[in-house]
């Protein structure tokens, strides 16, 4: 199982990423990667909680396959640690049936301030062996281009 890190610099606060975060609101708007698109099932914001998720592939794209059903990545994460504008610890499951996804991958991310933003690093431990790391690289960093748009424009 491999692990990636991506980090980027945001011009906001720590406590307004933390809050992007943790509001179903917000993810539904920027935890999409590229021009896929979001939905939110459940939110239950404590450490032991969790949320369940889609993300939408667009109707456009004909190469990507769904890891839940032809267009949709569906995945439940609960919160192993919360740190409130510091650090979120979260354990993802991936709906398949596809053995190659299963287990727990863990998403570390950290928010530090710096000048006028913040530096929010996010490591991915235990990426399931069907998952390929420069893909999940390459999706957080269209994630995180989402983010920053999402906090920057607030």
């Amino acid at each position: 199982m491999a692990t990636t890190q991506t980090s980027r610099e945001i011009k906001a606060s720590p406590e307004k990423l933390y809050k992007a975060f943790t509001s179903p609101e917000a993810l539904e708007v920027w935890m999409a990667p590229g021009d896929m698109t979001g939905k939110v099932h459940h939110f239950d914001l404590r450490e032991g909680g969790s949320y369940e998720m889609s993300l939408f592939y667009p109707n456009t794209d004909t190469e990507s396959k769904g890891k839940s059903g032809a267009k949709e990545d569906r995945y439940t994460s609960r919160f192993v640690e919360l740190k409130p504008n510091k650090k979120i610890v979260e354990a993802v499951t991936f709906h398949s049936s596809d053995p190659r996804l299963a287990g727990e991958m863990i998403m570390e991310v950290s928010f530090q301030p710096r000048g006028n933003g913040s530096l929010i690093n996010m490591v991915f431990k235990n990426i399931p062996d069907g998952i390929n790391p420069e893909d999940n690289e390459k999706g957080t960093e269209l994630t995180l281009q989402k983010l920053a748009k999402y906090v920057e424009d607030k």
